[in-house]
Parts: structure tokens; C-alpha cells; sequence
């Protein structure tokens, strides 16, 4: 279990419609600094969020930041992309640039940090996605489904430091990078769902009734949920 009163955390992505909000109830929720983390960051009308250039996919900047906030005791792994087009057909720098940033980079943050959520006994979200179990997603599924995987491997890794990981998996959610006018989760939901997971100790937090569904799906043909979930995207 993580208590976020006097925590100090580390949000990536924080300029964007999750980050921010991120950011906003970390605050609200009592953590003493929040470093806002972009890769251009922005001004902050609140004294308890620092802003901190941070470039996931850039190893120098990543090496940087982690040295600069050496006190930070929770990191949420938030910073992502999502590029359209098909594994066979697309655009083969788009699929790479989602591993790189929706894959690689929550690694490399993870490795930078490792020994100051070691030293306190700290905790690490890793925002994923139902897109994790549903390949629609082309690249931005394959990254993801990555993510995922990952994020378990760590959660052993860390068990022994007494790090907590959490998962954080969610559908179709109303920011800048969910196009369409599909039903969206509300950002401001999700990111309670996944702080009052972090305080509760949770391995993973299903944000949605589609992501429960999903998850559920895995022990069942994930082909089967297919329609279901284009019919979400369509309505």
C-alpha cells in the first residue's frame, strides 16, 4: 500500500489530458512535490508541482531527470503516442516510435528510478490499456500489450524492495488522443480509479466496464470481443 499524503511523485506525459489530471489530484490527495514531467514542460500555478523537461525515449534526458529528482518516491509512468496504420502496410517509423515511447520509455524511467523507489520502498503505475489485450490497435496494441507484460516481470523484479507496481488499464477515455466521438471515459474518473488503487495496494486497476470485460476475456478466444468492441468504437 502506497500513501500519497507527503509522497513525492514523478508523473510522465503530465502536459496531457491524463497527466494533468494526474497532477491536479496528486496534489489534492496530499503529495508533498509533484514533478510534472514533458518533454516542453509548462508553468504550474501550485508551488507543490515542479516542472521538469523529460524526454522518455532520450536516454541522456531520462538519466538527467532521475538525477534532478532523486527524491521521488512514487513514479507514474503516463507518457504515451498513438499512431494509426497497419502493421503490414503502415508506416514502419510509427510503429517503432509506439515501442519506443509506449514501451521502451516507461522501461528506461523505470530503470533510472529503480534506486530511489528502492530506497523508498516506493511504487510505480504503468499506464497501459484494454488495447493491451485487443490487437485493433496495430503498433499502438503491440507496444502496449509489451507494456503490459512488462509491467508484471517488474512487479516480480520489485517484490523483494518492497516496491508496489500497478498496472493501470483503461478503454476509450475524452483526451487529446482518443479522437471520435465514441462513449470516453472521463480522465478525471480514471485517475481516481488508479490513485485509490495505488493506496490500496492493488496490482492492477481495470478503470471501465470494456476493460473489465477485456480482461476477463483473456481466459476465453480474445477473437470472440472483437465485434463487441468495434461497436463501441462505432457508436
Amino acid at each position: 500500500m502506497t500513501d500519497i499524503d507527503g509522497a513525492v511523485v514523478l508523473v510522465t506525459g503530465a502536459n496531457g489530458g491524463l497527466g494533468q489530471e494526474f497532477v491536479r489530484q496528486l496534489r489534492e490527495r496530499g503529495a508533498a512535490r509533484v514533478y510534472a514531467a514533458a518533454r516542453s514542460p509548462r508553468t504550474w500555478d501550485d508551488g507543490g508541482v515542479v516542472p521538469i523537461r523529460l524526454d522518455v525515449t532520450d536516454a541522456a534526458s531520462v538519466r538527467e531527470a532521475a538525477a534532478s529528482a532523486d527524491d521521488v518516491t512514487v513514479v507514474i509512468n503516463n507518457a504515451g503516442v498513438l499512431r494509426s496504420g497497419s502493421l503490414v502496410d503502415g508506416d514502419l517509423d510509427d510503429v517503432r516510435e509506439q515501442m519506443e515511447t509506449n514501451f521502451f520509455g516507461p522501461l528506461q524511467v523505470t530503470r533510472a528510478f529503480a534506486p530511489a523507489l528502492r530506497r523508498s520502498h516506493g511504487a510505480m503505475v504503468n499506464v497501459a490499456s484494454a488495447l493491451s489485450w485487443f490487437a485493433i490497435g496495430n503498433g499502438y496494441s503491440a507496444s502496449k500489450a509489451a507494456l503490459w507484460s512488462a509491467t508484471d516481470s517488474l512487479r516480480l523484479e520489485f517484490a523483494a524492495d518492497g516496491v508496489q507496481v500497478l498496472g493501470a488499464y483503461l478503454a476509450f477515455t475524452d483526451t487529446p488522443m482518443t479522437p471520435g466521438d465514441m462513449p470516453k471515459n472521463d480522465p478525471a474518473d480514471v485517475v481516481a480509479a488508479v490513485l485509490d488503487g495505488l493506496e490500496a495496494g492493488a496490482h492492477e486497476v481495470l478503470a471501465d466496464e470494456l476493460t473489465r470485460a477485456a480482461r476477463a476475456g483473456l481466459s476465453a478466444p480474445v477473437h470472440e470481443r472483437y465485434d463487441a468492441l468495434q461497436e463501441a468504437r462505432r457508436r
